[in-house]
């Protein structure tokens, strides 16, 4: 075999290897009467649109899937952690998609048990056999972008991430209600990000 062989056969294994790497973790397909958690703070509760507006609404209708909202205004996620085992327990969902640690930010934790409290839950939707996706939140500041941690924690725990729209939406003046908090407008954009996800991850 030549240098120049070698050296192509080696780029070429480099090149599949970054491939796979790369690939979006994948979910199992939801049934039709698949039920669907969506876990987190005001955010998911819908905060800042009308009744019925909120991105786990709009993505019931989107989906055709049942849409719990479990969303709770204010929720740190140490409090979060503590209230998802009875939550799992009474929606038994086959997919929860979890969107927490906003106020931790807000309110200056500490994010390292941020990111812990967010890996436990994980791990407990996953006891219960429901898979996760994880819809990262901005850092607050003056330009916006989700927090690493959320990043860190989707490759680690090989979880689908969405960790572009929450910032895009809360960038955009007319997207938004106020400064931390999405319109019906920007809800609707989330919704639409979710689905693509959950569509392009198999579950949809």
């Amino acid at each position: 075999m030549s240098e120049m062989t070698h050296r192509v056969l080696i780029l070429a294994l480099a090149v599949l290897l970054l491939v796979g790497c790369s690939r979006a973790p994948e979910l199992p397909r939801l049934p039709s009467d698949a039920v669907i958690l969506a876990f987190g703070d005001s955010l998911t509760r819908g905060t800042g649109a009308g009744s019925g507006e909120g991105f786990a609404e709009v993505l019931a209708a989107s989906s055709g899937r049942e849409v719990v909202n479990a969303g709770v205004p204010g929720e740190e996620s140490d409090a979060g952690l503590a209230r998802l085992p009875s939550v799992l327990d009474a929606v038994q969902p086959s997919l929860v998609i979890l969107g927490h640690g906003g106020n931790d930010m807000l309110r200056r934790r500490d994010l390292e048990q941020t990111k812990a409290n967010l890996r436990q839950m994980v791990m407990l939707a996953r006891d219960r056999g429901a898979s996760v996706v994880l819809l990262g939140i901005p850092k607050p500041g003056l330009f916006l972008g989700t927090h690493p941690l959320y990043r860190e924690l989707a490759d680690a725990l090989e979880v689908p991430l969405e960790d572009e729209v929450l910032a895009d939406v809360l960038a955009d003046r007319d997207l938004k209600a106020d400064q931390i908090h999405p319109n019906a407008a920007g809800y609707r954009q989330v919704a639409q990000a979710v689905h693509r996800l959950l569509t392009d991850a198999g579950a949809l």
